[in-house]
């Protein structure tokens, strides 16, 4: 690790999706996307479904969709932890809609609390993939 990069682990509770030296880290916190940089000042927050970005070099990135979690940052390494956790190339749009749409019919169908709060939440992630998916579209 030079000084200008910072150590990215990136795990979900499958397996550690990434590990690597990069130059900057983008993450979607909770009050709004952060920007981290080798040296950061320590940082422990809530993630928000969304894509983390990793900026490996000029001309190299890596995103991956998180579907919320916690990002932790020291002043040489940033880990996040989430529940699920893609890398791009594994993203299926078709998934992504299916989850959305049998989120919205669990919605409607919830007896309780604690169901519809699920279905919310599987909402929310499903959206975030699908608009992550339309932005990786567009770059292409």
């Amino acid at each position: 690790m030079s000084e200008n990069t910072i150590k990215l682990n990136i795990v979900s509770a499958e397996e550690e999706l990434f590990s690597a030296d990069v130059q900057m880290v983008y993450a979607p916190a909770e009050m709004g996307e952060v920007g981290i940089t080798p040296k950061h000042t320590p940082l422990l927050t809530k993630l928000k479904p969304g894509d983390v970005r990793a900026q490996i070099s000029e001309s190299e990135s890596k995103i991956f969709f998180v579907s919320g979690g916690l990002l932790e940052v020291q002043p040489n390494a940033v880990t996040i932890l989430s529940d699920t956790a893609i890398r791009e190339s594994d993203l299926d749009e078709e998934r992504a809609k299916r989850s959305e749409q049998d989120a919205k019919q669990a919605m409607k169908n919830s007896n309780s609390d604690m169901d519809l709060v699920k279905a919310k939440t599987e909402l929310l992630q499903a959206a975030a993939q699908l608009r992550l998916i339309k932005k990786l579209k567009g770059k292409r």
